[in-house]
């Protein structure tokens, strides 16, 4: 078996592990980050992890906006906190962000 289809199996399961009814739109976006080539070396539930938080902060909650207006990285996480994990519950996470994380970007 071709080692990144062996990859990209590892990454789709993990993916439907954690996300169970994430959109298609949304999981084929996190699935897409997981497989670049700075979170290849993680274990697929990380990268599919670390993937699924960057995607949610930038494409579902207010983190840019906060940017924008002037907040620093880890204010404007602290505040999109519970807009993240609200999208996470809708898709059924089996997982939900922290307060103490800093994980993706």
């Amino acid at each position: 078996m071709n080692p990144s289809t062996g990859r990209q199996k590892a990454l789709a399961k993990a993916l439907t592990a954690l996300i169970p009814l994430a959109p298609y739109s949304d999981a084929e976006a996190i699935r897409e980050a997981a497989g670049q080539r700075k979170l290849r070396e993680l274990p697929p539930s990380i990268a599919i992890w670390i993937a699924t938080v960057t995607h949610v902060r930038h494409e579902h909650s207010d983190y840019d906006a906060l940017l924008d207006e002037g907040y620093d990285r880890d204010s404007a996480r602290h505040f999109v906190i519970d807009q993240m994990n609200a999208v996470l519950t809708n898709w059924r996470a089996t997982r939900l962000v922290e307060a103490d994380e800093d994980e993706g970007e």
